[in-house]
């Protein structure tokens, strides 16, 4: 069991023996449909972990040329590439990096088509699809909202695919069970079931919560190999990020200073909500922390403050069995995914170190940041 008096503050630490937890659940899935599941970049890309992703996984999925050489460089593999638009300085150099690529329009596919047929090794494309189905309430997260630059909807198409196409590709889910994605299954085949049948692959996105304790993973295996096998055993891709680091880690915090405004008592911590947990605010949502509670009569009750000077930067309200002060620890838990790739340096605030517990229960220092790492960005 992780011994949190040994980690130092503030600090992302992932839990090793959570991971395999996660991976080995996915590699079930895998086992047992014939699906390829890889990991999503963008939501978990912490790449001292890829040596055991690689064990499970089948490799990694980008969306950005940036993306894509971490895959290669780290997780020894060729990336999938999903992205609105690329770059033609860029592109050349993501060939280099992927086996797969998805365009998101039938312009950016004719644009690019000739450098595809040209290059020395294969490199497998397919057209993002839009099937106009959200099982997502919040529209930042919701790539099936009216309006979206994601995605080519079925008016866009012909009867056949363009020559040189191979697959299809959908993201449409975010923190969802099987039963959303067997919604959007059932209309994606309304839509465009005769041009699936002319894949060699279908990629459904990512957005599956399946490592979450309650999600139905056997209904999640039973939809695949329908699928599969009404489509002549068509290969089926699915990429989580979220899933890959669903709990596995914990960022620890300390408070700095307790102040007090019209009774309410604001503990001001090492960490930044905007800067190191911006999902909380986007989302938003409330994370959890260790050995606290909502609001309760009778117990000391404290809003979290974070260290940036952004007057939204705040979190608000917990119950502790204690009253707080300075250099108690305060630990978010579930703060893995989706927080390291999104931590920014607005403000001048310092990234949070990282770290791993690893299954040997020892806490060892991954990564440290100081002043090189903010004056590196900018000029």
């Amino acid at each position: 069991m992780i011994n949190f008096n040994q980690i130092p503050s503030p600090c992302f630490v992932l839990e090793e023996r959570l991971l395999r937890r996660n991976l080995e659940l996915l590699k079930d899935v895998q086992d047992r449909t014939g699906a390829e599941i890889i990991c999503a970049l963008k939501g978990f890309a912490m790449f001292s972990t890829f040596p055991m992703i690689r064990e499970y996984l089948k490799g990694a999925t980008a969306s950005s040329l940036n993306e894509a050489h971490l895959c290669f460089d780290e997780m020894k593999s060729k990336a999938h590439l999903c992205a609105p638009a690329y770059l033609p300085q860029d592109f050349d150099e993501l060939m280099s990096y992927c086996s797969h690529i998805t365009f998101n329009s039938f312009s950016q596919w004719e644009f690019y088509k000739e450098k595809i047929n040209s290059s020395k090794e294969k490199i497998s494309c397919a057209i993002r699809i839009n099937p106009e189905h959200s099982e997502v309430e919040t529209d930042l997260y919701n790539p099936a909202r009216p309006g979206s630059r994601l995605g080519v909807t079925i008016d866009k198409f012909s009867a056949t695919l363009p020559e040189g196409i191979d697959g299809l590709h959908f993201h449409t889910l975010c923190e969802n069970d099987s039963f959303a994605l067997e919604r959007t299954l059932k209309v994606v085949e309304e839509k465009f079931g005769h041009l699936i049948r002319q894949c060699k692959w279908i990629n459904f996105g990512g957005g599956h919560h399946i490592t979450r304790a309650d999600y139905d993973r056997e209904h999640l295996i039973r939809l695949i190999n329908d699928f599969r096998k009404k489509y002549n055993n068509i290969k089926v891709i699915l990429e989580p990020g979220e899933a890959v680091g669903w709990q596995t880690g914990y960022l620890v915090s300390s408070v700095q200073d307790i102040i007090e405004n019209k009774g309410i008592e604001v503990a001001i911590l090492d960490v930044s909500f905007s800067t190191h947990m911006p999902d909380c605010l986007e989302m938003p949502y409330k994370p959890l922390i260790i050995g606290a509670t909502e609001p309760m009569n009778g117990k000391p009750v404290y809003r979290m403050g974070g260290i940036s000077c952004l007057a939204g930067d705040f979190m608000g309200d917990y119950s502790f069995e204690n009253k707080l002060k300075p250099g108690d620890k305060i630990i978010f838990h579930d703060m893995i995914h989706y927080t390291m790739v999104k931590t920014t340096t607005f403000n001048g605030v310092g990234l949070p170190m990282i770290g791993i517990w690893t299954e040997k229960d020892e806490f060892v220092l991954v990564k440290k940041f100081g002043y090189e790492d903010y004056k590196s960005r900018l000029s």
